[in-house]
This record gives C-alpha cells, structure tokens and sequence, in this order.
C-alpha cells in the first residue's frame, strides 16, 4: 500500500502545483480573452470534476497505481516478466497506456453514442485550465476504466503506471492552457508532447479540426495514424472554441452539463 501513499501524495501536490502555474501563466499572458468569466467556469467545472471523481471512487473503487499493484501478483502478465529488461518495461508501459488513451479519445469522437458523453467537453465556448476539468462522469469512468483493463492485461511496473498517471495529470492543465510557449520552444516541445497550440486545435469548432490531435502526452500517435495538424483548418486567426449547436447559456449549465449525453443531438 505504500505505492498507493505515494502516488496520493505526488499525484495531488502535482495536481495543485500545475493548476496553479498554468492559472499564473494565462493570467499573464493570455492568449483570447474569455467570453465567460473564468470564476464562473472554475466554480462549474470544478463540480463536474469532482462528481467524475467520486463516481470513479463509487463504482471502480480503484486506480491505475492499485491495479498494478494487485496485478504484479500474476507472473503470467505481458509485462510482468524478467525476460524483458526493467526500464524497457517502465518505458513500453507508458507509452501503451498513452496509447489506450489515445484509442478512447478517439473512439469518442468516431461514435455517435460516445460523442454525445464527450461533447460536453468540447462544448466550452473558451478554452483554459479548467477546460480540463469539463468532462462526463461517463467518460471519465470509460476512459479509466479502459486504463484499468489495460494495466491488469500488461501488469506493467507500477513505478511506470505512477509515471503514467502524473505526465497525464500535467498534461490535462498544460495542453488546455490559454497560452502560448514561445515560438522555438513551441516548434521543439511538439515533435514530443501535446503543447496547448496543438490541443486548442483540437477543440475548434471545426468538425474536421475536431479529429485531429487526439493524444493526450506524445503527439507520436497522431502522426503515425494521421490525425496530427498543426493548424486549425480556417487558420490561426478564425479559430473559435466550442460548438455550433451549443449556445454559451446552455454550456455553462450544470444541468446542460450532466444530462446531454441522454438527449439526442441537435440538427
């Protein structure tokens, strides 16, 4: 249990440290201004966070670090073997887990049913740290419900599912930021990892922008499957966060929030 420990301890600290500094960074260097007033937009979706997280806490009872944990037991597992040597096992862990993050989101955006749960993330008519927090309980539960298959399959080491865990908590606030790192660091970072450029791209209100960079840490899955774009299709310039069929009233309501995925969508 003393793996749970310290994956609480590091996975929250960081969880603080990153909302704060990206807070910090938009504050100072915004890069749109906001149609909604961010007080508004935290308070929203801080309480969808939370409500995913404790019906993650009710109904899988688990996270990644304890289902490595209890699936190191089994010397039967893919990647709980000694014939593979220990770093390259830490090593091909996160870059699976990455991997199935990868296939979930885009699985949400390839059917229609699991569209209407993730629409609710997209439907943000700005687009900042909280953004991270603006997703379904259903997603939520989907998404670490296919991590937790996935971990039990490879019984992978559980300081690579701890390493895992904590780049994706950085990443969910750092790829959301409403900032822009500077040119040259943009053009390095983006060979490697999602930057908040590549991601604003994503959350266009372009359908076609809309299936593009889908990775949540390396971009390396996006182009190998060609969903990578490094612009928005109408430009820098006319890019424009949330939905067509979504109004700006309707998507900061907890109700609109919580019950879309249950009714049809609009034409």
């Amino acid at each position: 249990m003393r793996w749970v420990q310290i994956e609480g301890v590091a996975y929250w600290s960081l969880f603080v440290a990153v909302f704060l500094c990206v807070a910090i960074w938009e504050s100072v260097a915004a890069k749109h201004t906001l149609n909604i007033p961010a007080g508004r937009r935290w308070g929203k979706h801080g309480l969808l966070f939370v409500g995913s997280m404790l019906a993650v806490a009710l109904l899988l009872r688990m996270n990644p670090v304890f289902a490595a944990l209890y699936a190191s037991h089994n010397r039967y597992r893919l990647l709980n073997t000694a014939a593979l040597p220990f770093a390259f096992r830490c090593i091909l862990a996160v870059l699976i887990l990455d991997f199935v993050k990868y296939a979930v989101h885009r699985a949400h955006h390839a059917f229609p049913l699991l569209w209407r749960v993730h629409q609710i993330h997209h439907s943000d008519p700005d687009f900042d740290v909280s953004t991270a927090g603006r997703a379904h309980p259903i997603e939520v539960l989907l998404t670490q419900g296919a991590t937790l298959a996935a971990v039990f399959i490879l019984a992978p080491p559980v300081v690579a599912v701890l390493v895992a865990e904590l780049l994706a908590c950085f990443q969910s606030f750092f790829e959301h930021a409403n900032a822009s790192l500077p040119a040259g660091v943009e053009r390095g970072l983006r060979w490697w990892i999602v930057t908040p450029d590549l991601h604003r791209v994503h959350h266009s209100r372009e359908v076609w922008d809309q299936s593009r960079n889908l990775g949540e840490i390396f971009t390396w899955w996006d182009r190998l499957l060609g969903t990578y774009s490094s612009i928005p299709q109408a430009g820098l310039e006319q890019w424009t966060p949330g939905l067509e069929e979504v109004g700006s009233a309707d998507a900061m309501r907890l109700r609109f929030l919580l019950t879309q995925p249950l009714h049809p969508p609009r034409t």
